[in-house]
């Protein structure tokens, strides 16, 4: 297995991916094909407590805590935010709380989404990172680290 990279490494690494593309068509294209590849959600966790809060589309975001790290399973009706849930996973699933809720997540400005998305969308996936967050503070403050 590969060594545990840490979320500013994965941010550089999808920086750099972006940076591969001439133009923001690409950009969606590798974006959709992210989000081709984010495993299904299990049916069980498509219910209402699950649906990210501020999100045009629908999205459901569930959490796991395992051995010390937050693991996150997503899934969205709309090609383009399962795409973007696909790559905060990437960024944010596998590590320890304190590690989530101290990312500036600043990727999403240098690969210049936040200029390029819809303001909903912009809006949408602010509240999928808020939720994420969330789910961190509530393992922190848990205290599974027995």
């Amino acid at each position: 297995m590969a060594a545990h990279k840490s979320i500013e490494e994965i941010e550089e690494e999808i920086v750099d991916e972006f940076s591969l593309f001439d133009s923001w068509d690409d950009k969606y294209e590798y974006i959709i094909d992210l989000g081709k590849k984010l495993q299904p959600l299990d049916d069980a966790f498509k219910k209402d407590e699950n649906k990210v809060k501020g999100c045009q589309s629908t999205v459901w975001l569930v959490a796991d805590y395992q051995d010390g790290h937050v693991i996150y399973k997503a899934e969205s009706d709309a090609v383009i935010v399962k795409g973007l849930i696909s790559m905060l996973i990437r960024v944010l699933s596998n590590h320890t709380p304190d590690e989530i809720l101290n990312a500036d997540m600043d990727f999403i400005n240098k690969i210049g989404m936040t200029s390029h998305l819809a303001q909903t969308r912009s809006n949408g996936l602010r509240a999928m990172v808020k939720q994420m967050k969330h789910y961190a503070l509530a393992f922190k403050s848990l205290k599974f680290d027995a």
